[in-house]
């Protein structure tokens, strides 16, 4: 699994808008106290997409994606030289578990 927000971004928002003491408590579900509360709630999804949305990829994404960008060139040259289907394949079989990490999960 990726991470599909960075904790800076998280921490930058709760920052302005007044949430404090961020904690993780799984993957990508981020839990902080708003204003005035005494009991921690989870940051809106809606904010988390707003914030997606604003910030783009995480570093993480952005090596995966290009990893799938750069094997997908390797196993076209490797099919040609080799005149065999399989680095095709392999490429595919990466491409496809990239994309599915990639999906952003629903909270």
């Amino acid at each position: 699994m990726m991470n599909h927000y960075s904790l800076q971004w998280i921490e930058t928002w709760c920052h302005e808008n007044g949430w404090t003491d961020l904690f993780v408590e799984r993957r990508n579900n981020f839990w902080a106290f708003p204003p005035g509360c005494v009991m921690p709630e989870p940051i809106p999804v809606e904010v988390l997409r707003t914030i997606k949305a604003q910030k783009g990829l995480t570093v993480e994404e952005r090596m995966w994606s290009t990893s799938a960008i750069i094997g997908t060139i390797l196993a076209v040259a490797s099919t040609f030289l080799l005149q065999s289907p399989m680095p095709l394949v392999l490429a595919f079989a990466f491409n496809a578990v990239t994309v599915a990490q990639l999906e952003l999960e629903d909270a």
